[in-house]
């Protein structure tokens, strides 16, 4: 029975600060199945309770995932603990099934793993139930660090910083030309004009900043290796934002690439490369649940850094 310093409020926000390991959808969703009751009657997400007011709550299972597990998708562990794994996402592998890749994905190799659920399923997320674990992601294409929760409690947490700007993450990058070095500030959306790519050339969107440092110029300055950081993580922000915003798109970046000139040299380097060139080198967080600080390096892989070294013999 709720005391008398209840306000009337919504049942869902009443219990989701009653629960606090519980999120709000979660509390939604046992609403939906009839396991909430208020004054012994089913009630609605968005029936109000006030002082005197007596919940019951009967927890639900959570609804399982439709990934299956795949042990042949080979996953380099960074870090993992009974909250959460760091991993080291190889380039060509995508995070989730999706259209087209419904298996061999690293969610699959996830679910192969002891400790990681299919019962993690977020429910604010409408694929939720093909990317049980996953708070953000990288392009297939994209090399580099990642994170992913094994309960709820992390993944809220971890949510919670990223949509706070607070989670530390920078990406190696090799670029035709140089941009210029500073702070990219723009709307992002979806491309009108295409469904597979995103542009920051919108008066409507959500807003994406991205912090450009030129590390070295290579060919005569027709290439650059950049770092950028990421004060927001749309999807494809840094590829846009390079290619629209700054006009040096990524090396062999097959989508906001366009046809520069690259000049025959770098083109043949693009091509030995086969993929955009960007890596996710940092990730640093709070731990979710200990509170400890948490930072993670990784390398570029070979074929990345084999670029770097022949576009550096053309300087």
């Amino acid at each position: 029975m709720l005391g008398a310093e209840q306000r009337r409020e919504r049942v869902d926000k009443v219990l989701a600060r009653l629960l606090p390991d519980v999120s709000r959808a979660t509390v939604q969703r046992w609403i939906e199945e009839g396991r909430v009751q208020v004054d012994g009657k089913p009630c609605r997400a968005r029936d109000s309770v006030s002082a005197g007011s007596a919940i019951d709550v009967e927890a639900g299972p959570p609804p399982p995932s439709e990934a299956d597990p795949d042990p042949s998708v080979v996953l380099e562990v960074c870090y993992e603990d009974a909250a959460l794994l760091v991993v080291n996402k190889p380039a060509g592998l995508v995070v989730h099934p999706a259209r087209g890749h419904r298996t061999g994905t690293l969610v699959n190799g996830l679910l192969a793993r002891p400790g990681f659920s299919r019962a993690l399923v977020d429910a604010e997320d409408e694929q939720g139930s093909l990317r049980p674990g996953i708070v953000h992601r990288i392009d297939k294409d994209t090399s580099g660090l990642l994170v992913v929760a094994k309960d709820e409690r992390a993944r809220e947490g971890l949510k919670q910083q990223l949509a706070q700007h607070t989670v530390e993450r920078a990406y190696l990058a090799l670029t035709v030309g140089t941009p210029v070095a500073g702070t990219i500030k723009t709307l992002h959306a979806r491309d009108p004009k295409s469904r597979l790519r995103f542009t920051s050339r919108t008066s409507e969107g959500k807003p994406a900043v991205t912090h450009v440092r030129v590390l070295e110029r290579l060919a005569g300055g027709r290439a650059a290796f950049v770092e950028c950081r990421l004060e927001t993580g749309r999807t494809h922000q840094i590829r846009v934002h390079l290619s629209e915003q700054r006009k040096t798109p990524l090396l062999a970046d097959a989508v906001y690439g366009g046809r520069p000139s690259l000049g025959q040299d770098i083109a043949e380097i693009a091509t030995a490369l086969g993929r955009q060139a960007l890596h996710a080198a940092v990730l640093g967080f709070v731990h979710p649940l200990s509170g400890q600080s948490l930072r993670f390096e990784a390398a570029p892989p070979a074929d990345f850094s084999r670029a770097l070294e022949a576009l550096r013999g053309l300087s």
